[in-house]
């Protein structure tokens, strides 16, 4: 359950510059500083599922075997790609204590998922290993919340229509924000709402980021609607451009 307060409530605005989130409004010290947290574990987030976009064909491949895509080379290229969407590494900078645990949590994450995975990936003889990017980004996130769930937690859920695993329905602070702020056509689109809240009865910095389909999207959620598509479900007929979830982050206080 969570308890929001308009008094504590904030939008602070942002703008997607190539895929890094820069936040554009001054908000309180502490605030800030968790914004650029959640900002971070976004963008890693997202520089992960890239990866994993990025090599479905050849993961897909019935012919060939050994991939050759270790948890070494994944965490290499993601962190490689994460610094040229935003600007530096992961744990450069001048980052805190906590900053850099939860960062290192997240980039286990993802090298243990890999890991785990090699026997699926390079199976041979089978097209289709339903390693995607959604997968992926719920795997590492249920291992990162095992890590440092008492610290942070990151998730993805959309809209509840388009939910296709139940464990990623949005929480009623997350339906709010899709229902109520999101759907704003005079919001800048690509702009996170972030606000002091209260999650298992603990204050919290909150952050959810819009996403928004691309091309590579519509193969399993495009159209025609209703047809199934690839992993076994029916295409929801979205477009390019439209909602299609968020990256929820939550920091304790």
């Amino acid at each position: 359950m969570v308890a929001t307060s308009a008094a504590t409530r904030k939008t602070v605005g942002a703008a997607l510059v190539g895929c890094a989130l820069l936040l554009t409004s001054v908000v309180a010290a502490g605030d800030a500083e968790d914004a650029g947290m959640a900002s971070r574990l976004a963008e890693l987030l997202r520089a992960g599922r890239s990866i994993v976009s990025n090599y479905q064909t050849l993961i897909n491949d019935p012919t060939i075997g050994d991939k050759k895509i270790d948890s070494t080379r994944f965490v290499d290229e993601a962190v490689i790609l994460y610094a040229q969407r935003v600007g530096q590494e992961p744990l450069s900078g001048d980052l805190t204590e906590r900053d850099r645990r939860l960062l290192q949590a997240q980039l286990d994450a993802m090298r243990e998922v890999l890991d785990e995975h090699q026997d699926d990936i390079n199976r041979k003889g089978i097209g289709f290993k339903g390693f995607v990017p959604a997968i992926f980004a719920r795997l590492i996130n249920e291992k990162f919340a095992a890590k440092v769930g008492e610290e942070a937690r990151v998730r993805v859920t959309a809209p509840e229509q388009l939910v296709r695993n139940r464990k990623s329905l949005p929480d009623a602070w997350e339906r709010m924000i899709i229902q109520d702020v999101f759907s704003d056509p005079k919001r800048p689109k690509g702009e996170a709402y972030m606000e002091v809240a209260e999650v298992d009865g603990r204050p919290a910095f909150r952050m959810l980021l819009p996403e928004y389909y691309t091309d590579s999207c519509l193969t399993c959620h495009g159209e025609p609607k209703g047809e199934i598509d690839v992993t076994g479900y029916p295409k929801e007929g979205g477009k390019t451009g439209d909602l299609g979830g968020a990256i929820s982050i939550v920091l304790f206080k």
